[in-house]
């Protein structure tokens, strides 16, 4: 039974008998924290004819009793789990791990009204921090019942940390413009997720774009004179400006303070203009690193007026290794990187060598696509925690981002979510082709058979299809191209369409056309079902369209009715994709997707009629 837990256990052992749950069922515990996990496994448990009751007791009969562990023996977060004839037992460090040990039950014997086979259990996490890191600011922005269902399931994962992305999408009341338009999030919102994820324990870390990626703020009149470049197309704050930490520290203000968590992540990634504009002179009389650093001393100065503990991605550090030296040691490093092998990945030691905290940051690899590059995401967060291992990282954080608007579904994520979640709580022995049975086992009991098979053929179009590594499909970047454009394209674009094989393109899109997602209850997971029919169908207009481009490339006569039957298809689209994303996420950039849509099925409609 231990091979089909989603988030494998340290030890297990197995006892003579077996359990089966009774006809009455107490559920017994003298502490509080527990009351919550305990009604989630009472709801799996009821059937007619059997009676579930928990009780806060600290001594009588029960068939399932909590207790903490009064002599400290197991480690933070760790837990006993015994599975005996007579009833079981759980003996947790603390509430997390009384917590994480009903989970593991959940999945061992939660509503089986078949027996269990006894066993020991003895069971704690290998990484402290254990997160899933949101992208909210690129087009979706997900409706706080969506958050509160992602922070159900990553619970259950054993996850104790969620970030979301923000660069512009908060409602700051001193600069009102900011989020206007975005459909962002309020003071109120991010209270009401942090007070669920409490309760779940989830730590709900603050984190706002402070350095780079500012373009959305920096294109606004009143802002773009803190621009590096000047002008409204700048993405970085110029680190010379005294207006640039006057308006963080503003912003901070009314942000900062809401988050609950000692951790708060300032970003400091990709200040893409440093260095090329109005700081040009100063970085070449110190160095870029040196000019880098200084402005996030005073990021550091602020977050620490908050009592919080500054974390930033690694990259610009490690671009200027020279940093690591000199960086303040109470800065958490967050070291990011997307490819199989990618080259941060190893550099994780230089970073605790120089006695630096650091989490280990792969990604699910679904953004920039529309079914995710499932293989190589499980291979760069397989990799990035074995090195996080090896190093003693403090945490995994899997990130998973939005970029081209956010086309790609939260439902093509879950898989590698799911994943990242079992390398950070156990990172050795997983097997990659047995995981995705395991996942749709856990998170979608009982929609059927074939469910697996399909979600790796969606997460595999640029594998088949002989697509480099990358960290986007071109499927997904050109799929909203137009075709006009497309066939005179150079460069890149255009050594894609010519290398695209047809046979293979038109093999695949029938591959995808035989899905039939299975049917799943209403809720959470019936919506997600609903992503995936979405994803599948982007993807087949998207391999579709650039197949066809491609031969119009090479010169070839296409008959009118492909044009018409790929206008039909993103007609379909455009009526689909507007319940599906508003099922769990706020309008936003819908409008923009949704246009787009709106110009390819146009254009194909055009060329069918000449």
């Amino acid at each position: 039974m231990f091979d089909q837990l989603l988030i494998p256990v340290q030890r297990h052992t197995a006892l003579p008998g077996r359990f089966a749950w009774p006809g009455r069922v107490i559920l017994a515990s003298p502490s509080s924290a527990d009351l919550l996990p305990l009604g989630q496994l009472a709801r799996q448990l009821r059937r007619p004819g059997r009676l579930v009751r928990v009780q806060r007791d600290a001594f009588g009969p029960a068939a399932l009793r909590i207790r903490r562990d009064a002599q400290g023996r197991l480690p933070a977060e760790g837990y006993r789990l015994s599975i005996l004839p007579a009833g079981i037992e759980i003996t947790a460090a603390d509430d997390a791990g009384a917590f994480y040990a009903l989970q593991t039950l959940g999945q061992l014997a939660g509503g089986a009204d078949a027996p269990v086979g006894a066993c020991m259990v003895e069971d704690w996490p290998v990484f402290r921090r254990r997160g899933v890191y949101l992208d909210c600011s690129r087009g979706k922005v997900p409706t706080v019942q969506r958050l509160k269902d992602i922070a159900d399931l990553l619970a259950s994962w054993k996850i104790n940390e969620m970030q979301l992305y923000i660069e512009n999408v908060f409602q700051f009341r001193r600069h009102p413009r900011i989020g206007r338009g975005y459909s962002p999030f309020s003071a109120a919102d991010l209270l009401e997720i942090q007070d669920y994820c409490r309760g779940r324990h989830v730590n709900f870390v603050g984190s706002l774009a402070s350095f780079g990626h500012m373009e959305r703020i920096l294109r606004l009149p009143e802002y773009q004179h803190l621009s590096e470049t000047g002008g409204r197309w700048g993405s970085t704050l110029c680190p010379g400006d005294p207006g640039s930490i006057r308006l963080l520290r503003e912003l901070y203000e009314e942000f900062v303070p809401l988050f609950e968590a000692r951790d708060f992540n300032a970003c400091g990634d990709e200040p893409w203009e440093l260095g090329k504009g109005r700081s040009k002179r100063r970085c070449d009389k110190v160095g870029v690193g040196q000019v880098y650093m200084e402005f996030l001393l005073k990021v550091r100065r602020l977050v620490l007026g908050h009592g919080k503990r500054l974390n930033v991605w690694a990259d610009i550090v490690l671009d200027h290794s020279d940093l690591l030296r000199r960086w303040p040691k109470d800065i958490v490093m967050l070291n990011w990187d997307y490819g199989r092998e990618g080259p941060r990945i190893a550099r994780t030691r230089e970073i605790v060598r120089a006695g630096l905290e650091v989490v280990v940051c792969p990604g699910t690899n679904a953004w920039g696509s529309h079914g995710c590059r499932l293989e190589l995401g499980m291979d760069n967060i397989a990799n990035f925690a074995a090195e996080g291992l090896r190093n003693k990282a403090i945490g995994l954080l899997n990130t998973d981002w939005g970029d081209g608007w956010h086309r790609n579904m939260l439902a093509v994520s879950l898989h590698n979510l799911a994943w990242g979640a079992a390398q950070s709580w156990r990172p050795r022995h997983m097997d990659h082709k047995a995981f995705t049975e395991r996942f749709c086992h856990a998170v979608f009991p009982g929609v059927g058979p074939g469910l697996a098979g399909a979600i790796r053929r969606l997460g595999g179009a640029d594998e088949a299809l002989g697509m480099p590594d990358d960290n986007s499909s071109p499927f997904y970047n050109h799929a909203l191209t137009p075709l006009k454009q497309l066939v005179g394209a150079d460069g890149q674009a255009g050594a894609f369409l010519d290398s695209l094989s047809q046979p293979k393109a038109e093999a695949w899109v029938e591959s995808l056309g035989a899905i039939r997602w299975p049917s799943a209850p209403a809720g959470f997971a019936r919506q997600m079902m609903q992503e995936f029919e979405l994803a599948r169908r982007q993807e087949m207009l998207a391999v579709s369209r650039l197949a066809l481009a491609g031969r119009l490339r090479a010169g070839k006569a296409v008959p009118s009715g492909e044009f018409a039957d790929l206008a039909r298809q993103g007609e379909r689209l455009l009526h689909l994709m507007p319940a599906v994303w508003l099922a769990g996420n706020r309008p936003s950039r819908l409008r923009d997707i949704l246009k787009g849509l709106r110009a390819c099925a146009a254009e194909c409609r055009r060329l069918a009629r000449q």
